[in-house]
């Protein structure tokens, strides 16, 4: 693959990087990006909508999505070369990467054009934020285990259950929710799909205070909450196959953000900090240490080019995401974990005037394992690989071909 920009591409960077210096501030050397600890607060929350309105204004939000919906019809690979450029710059936490990354791709493939029209302009603008309502406290890792129930009367579903780590719910306007219509039916085939407005009668939310004291993830519970029928997306039964488009392109989104980029900070940190009175980076075994997470984290990048060739042919993203995201993840905490190691004593405190880089690499490090959690825990993500990518033997499953309510769900008697 040729790695240089076509004329057309050329001309769409210059395009967007002028945009760009007109309307954002460039990163400093002493910007250490976004903070994945920040508190979801109001000021974050409406400086990240003012940030998405002005893109979406200027033709610049979601730059894949068709035009008559808000977007600009770009190629995938026009959209890499933006996210090339943005990273460049200053920009506000991303409160939309779950409804742009996610929510949004699921309903421009499964929707009808009319749940498009209604969610789509809206989720674009930055007027509205959406979450993800997966997982639960006893199906996480076997999602197809949900016990989240929504039966219909007349046109309505009524729902009741219980959501976990469901990030950013309580600065949402929307959610995208896979429940159990019929248990009559093995696991995978029971479950349906639908978009529901968080601010319905019935829906409680408790933010879930993290290691890092920042707030991110959320249980929900539902008690008698009607979704209309006009908000199910696809078939009844069908929520298996929708949820996979939208875990296929959770684990594009998140994997994609992993790699050369908190390398790039490493490399500037350990040129900082000092060992025995000289410069980290100047000792062997450090510089040994760099280069071989940067060999990973090249690797993921040339891995997600097979991802970019799907794309580019009008597929989804395929399995090839969950190698980014799975090896990523790991790759970001084992980068952190160093960059603490080098800082000495101080690096075990979570104490911004106390320790070197302001305590940012604490907070990347005890924000990692959520992330690891997201989109499909390392197991999940390596059962994927080795079954869908390897091409090995699925795992022996004992519910295989039971009806759901015939699972066993307790200890025995």
């Amino acid at each position: 693959m040729d790695f240089n920009d076509t004329p057309e591409e050329a001309a769409f960077r210059t395009e967007a990087r002028t945009w760009l210096e007109a309307n954002a501030q460039p990163l400093g050397p002493d910007d250490e990006g976004r903070n994945m600890g920040e508190l979801l607060t109001p000021e974050i929350v409406s400086t990240a909508q003012a940030w998405q309105k002005k893109k979406a204004e200027a033709g610049w939000a979601c730059i894949t999505w068709p035009k008559e919906l808000g977007g600009r019809s770009a190629t995938p690979m026009e959209n890499v070369i933006w996210n090339e450029e943005q990273s460049n710059f200053k920009l506000p936490n991303d409160i939309f990467s779950i409804g742009i990354g996610m929510c949004g791709p699921t309903l421009l493939t499964h929707g009808t054009q009319e749940q498009q029209e209604r969610w789509i302009p809206r989720l674009l603008s930055g007027e509205d934020v959406w979450c993800q309502l997966f997982s639960e406290p006893n199906a996480g890792s076997d999602l197809a285990g949900l016990r989240m129930t929504a039966v219909k009367e007349g046109d309505e579903w009524v729902v009741n259950g219980q959501k976990i780590w469901t990030s950013g719910a309580q600065i949402c306007e929307w959610g995208i929710l896979v429940v159990r219509t019929d248990p009559t039916v093995v696991k995978h085939a029971g479950l349906s799909y639908f978009v529901v407005n968080m601010k319905s009668p019935g829906i409680e939310i408790r933010p879930i205070t993290q290691i890092n004291k920042a707030q991110g993830f959320n249980e929900v519970f539902f008690s008698d909450v009607r979704i209309p029928d006009d908000q199910r997306i696809s078939e009844i039964g069908n929520g298996w196959s929708v949820a996979l488009t939208t875990l296929m392109n959770e684990r594009q989104s998140i994997g994609s953000g992993m790699g050369i980029g908190a390398l790039e900070d490493l490399v500037q940190f350990a040129s900082e900090i000092e060992i025995d009175g000289e410069p980290a980076i100047d000792d062997s075994q450090v510089r040994e240490q760099i280069a071989d997470y940067i060999v990973k984290a090249r690797g993921l990048k040339n891995t997600s080019l097979r991802t970019l060739t799907a794309l580019s042919k009008g597929l989804p993203p395929g399995p090839e995401a969950s190698m980014g995201k799975l090896v990523g993840a790991v790759l970001q905490q084992e980068a952190s974990s160093f960059a603490m190691d080098l800082a000495g004593t101080s690096g075990a405190l979570l104490d911004e005037e106390a320790t070197p880089a302001s305590a940012a690499w604490q907070e990347r490090y005890l924000a990692l394992p959520g992330l690891r959690i997201a989109g499909g825990t390392d197991e999940v993500l390596r059962n994927i690989i080795a079954e869908r990518v390897m091409g090995l033997p699925s795992d022996a499953r004992a519910d295989k071909g039971i009806a759901f309510r015939d699972i066993p769900s307790g200890p025995p008697s």
